[in-house]
Formats: structure tokens, sequence, C-alpha cells
């Protein structure tokens, strides 16, 4: 029978009523004739309720407890649907991530998979029991219990649906599907029928949050097809595949917005070889993701580098700018948080011209100011200021006729 691998979200699991339908849609997919791997996370909001339960117990959170402790909010979830099951009359079993055979690296609390012993799963499968994995978790090859970071349960449901060679993977959540826009800020927003893992990469990449940006990578490097549904209402969403068929491709499938990110400036940069290198190298070694990246024209020997990163990483980004600032004789370091990047992505945009002046045009008539600029071949992004964010998504959806 054919393997479809069904991920269940915080909100889908998030009480007793709502496991109930789970199991009940479990179940009516074996009745339908496949076969079935589910994977879930924590109950509502569980895993911030941990989070802040261990900031209040101490300031001090060891990697390897932190995940020892929120792992426990997916293994409540899979012993609960797994009774749910049971009700229904639906052979069931529950599997941590190290039971389910994910093996991680040692990095705690963001791992990442090496591979999937899948063994125990598929002679489950086999014996007609549907198996029911903590998702967010697995174990690493020093044998301690780890996270794979938010968003870590898509990660989980795409790499078992990898290795098990399932037909397709499904991601239930609260919404029914990947949206030219977000709803809450256009309310015409049209939900996209499919998009091709390109067009999904961009859009996890600049603030669409349906699919962890891990999850969507695994899928594109495993070629396993995504169905993003939602567990309220169970009708059909929308699909993640390998290419979108040429007569269905927009020029801009949708418009995202991002306000999680901080723009650094270090200005007074001698203009020579190996400066940015070694500001660039630094940052790496650190961690720190670094996205757009603008240098001015140089003036009397010098420049200005302005950079963004995540502002989770933002503290450690400044302090190692501050640290090298002296060294290259630059007069200062400059933070702003009051930014926002707003992108177009579309697969459609790489054989049609005029989409960045139309984009620059809407912008400029409602007088939103660009402060930093990067592209790809499906995807224009601009830093503007945060206020002007929300604004800058309507008129981007309204300029390419998106409104649905």
């Amino acid at each position: 029978m054919p393997l479809a691998v069904q991920k269940f979200g915080g909100t889908s699991v998030a009480d007793a009523d709502r496991i109930r339908a789970v199991a009940d849609h479990i179940a009516r997919t074996r009745r339908a004739g496949d076969d079935v791997v589910v994977v879930v996370s924590a109950m509502g909001k569980t895993t911030d309720s941990l989070i802040r339960l261990a900031e209040d117990v101490s300031s001090v959170q060891p990697g390897r407890e932190l995940d020892m402790l929120l792992t426990a909010g997916e293994r409540i979830s899979m012993a609960l649907v797994c009774m749910a099951l049971a009700e229904l009359g639906v052979a069931a079993a529950s599997f941590t991530g190290s039971q389910a055979g994910i093996i991680t690296d040692t990095t705690h609390t963001k791992a990442k998979i090496l591979e999937v012993r899948g063994d125990r799963l598929r002679e489950s499968v086999a014996a007609g029991i549907v198996p029911v994995v903590a998702g967010f978790q697995g174990v690493s090859a020093n044998r301690d219990v780890t996270t794979l970071g938010r968003g870590g349960s898509d990660t989980t449901a795409v790499a078992l649906a990898a290795s098990l060679g399932a037909e397709r993977c499904e991601i239930y959540t609260d919404v029914s599907g990947v949206f030219s826009a977000d709803p809450r800020i256009v309310p015409t927003a049209r939900r996209l029928r499919q998009v091709s893992f390109e067009e999904m990469l961009e859009i996890a990449a600049t603030g669409g949050r349906v699919l962890a940006l891990r999850s969507v990578e695994f899928a594109r490097n495993h070629h396993v097809p995504l169905h993003v549904r939602s567990s309220f209402t169970w009708e059909p969403g929308t699909w993640v595949t390998e290419e979108v068929p040429t007569m269905e491709q927009a020029i801009v499938s949708a418009v995202t917005s991002d306000t999680s990110e901080a723009k650094l400036t270090i200005t007074g940069v001698p203009d020579r070889p190996g400066i940015a290198a070694s500001l660039f190298r630094a940052l790496a070694e650190a961690g720190v993701n670094v996205d757009m990246i603008v240098q001015n024209t140089s003036h009397d020997g010098t420049t200005d580098i302005s950079f963004t990163v995540p502002r989770t990483e933002l503290h450690e980004a400044v302090a190692i700018a501050r640290d090298l600032a002296p060294k290259i004789d630059s007069a200062s370091v400059l933070v702003d948080e009051n930014v926002a990047q707003v992108s177009l992505v579309g697969a459609g945009m790489k054989t049609h011209p005029g989409v960045t002046a139309t984009m620059f045009e809407a912008l400029a008539r409602e007088e939103i100011n660009i402060l930093m600029i990067s592209t790809s071949p499906i995807r224009i992004s601009c830093m503007v200021d945060a206020g002007a964010a929300d604004q800058a998504v309507r008129i981007l959806h309204a300029a390419f006729d998106l409104d649905g």
C-alpha cells in the first residue's frame, strides 16, 4: 500500500477534542488504503511553557538538560494520539525520536539530522501498526537526547518520509495551505494550489512561516512531495513539488515580510582587500547568519559596510563588529532594529523583465523608502522601515494582481 507521513502541529493536537479529530483522520486515511506514519508536535504552547519554566528555575540552562526537558512535550502528544487511535480500534505504537532511529549531530537545541535508521518503523508498518513519532527530537552520536530547533517536527516528518520512501508527506497546521501573502496582513490573499521547492525555499526564508526552511531543503534534496493542509477543515491545501507546470507559473507567486532581522553598519572602513573577508569570517565562525550585504562607494579611501542578521544573533554580531572596528580604523558600528524585509517570490520572474521596476515604482508612489536590496533569480527583497512593512506588502500584492 502507498505510505503517507502525516505531521500534526501544536494547534492540531492542542486539546483532547483536537487529538480525537486527528485520530479520526488517521483512521480514515488507513481505511482509504494508505499506510501511515504519524509525527506530532507538543500540544499547543507546551514548548513555550517549558521554556518559561526553565527560565523561572534557573538563569543557567545547559543545552543537554534543556533538550531533555523540551522533548517531554512531544512524548505527551504521541502517547495521547496512540490512546485516541486505540479507542477507534486502530493499532498504534508511540516512538521517541531515538526509538524511531533519528540520529543527529551533537549540537544541543539545534541539532541536524545525520541519518534515519527506520527499521523499527518499517516493522511496525508491516505489522499493521501505525507508528506515532515524537517530532523535533533525535539522539546524538554521543547517545544524548537532542532537539532540532524551531520547526523541527516538520524536519522530522520530511526526514522520515525520505528514509521510508513515502509517497507524500502531509503537513497539517492551522492554515489551509501556502498563501500569496499573510492573510492577517492581506485579507484578499489567495491560497496557492502548487508551488515549487525553489519558490517555497524563498518564501520560508523571507518570512513565510507555514513551513520550516530546513524541512523544505530536506524535501527538495530528497524529492519528497509536500502537501500543506489544515487539520481544522481537512480540505486540499498547497502541494510543494519539484516543478510547477509552465502554464500555471505566475510571474509573482507570493509577497512576504520579515521583521525578525536587524541592520548593522560599520562606517569608515578602509577600502582595501581583506577587510570584508575578516569581518564575515569572524561572523561565520561565531555561527551568525548574514543575509543582505551592501558596501557603499568608496570616498577618500574609506567605505561603509551594512549587513543584516537575525535579531536573535544581534548581540553576538555587534560584539564581533565592535571588536573588529578599532583594528581597521573604523569610525563606529551603527545598529538599526527598526527594519523589515519585504520580498517578491515567483519562478516566473526569471523570464519576465520589469518586475523590479514595478516593485520600486509601487513603493515610491507610497513614499516607502528602500534601505537595502537583495535578489535571486526568483526573489527580490527590499529592506524598509519596520512601520511600513505591512503597507508595503499590501501595495505589492495589489500591484502584481495577486488579490484573490
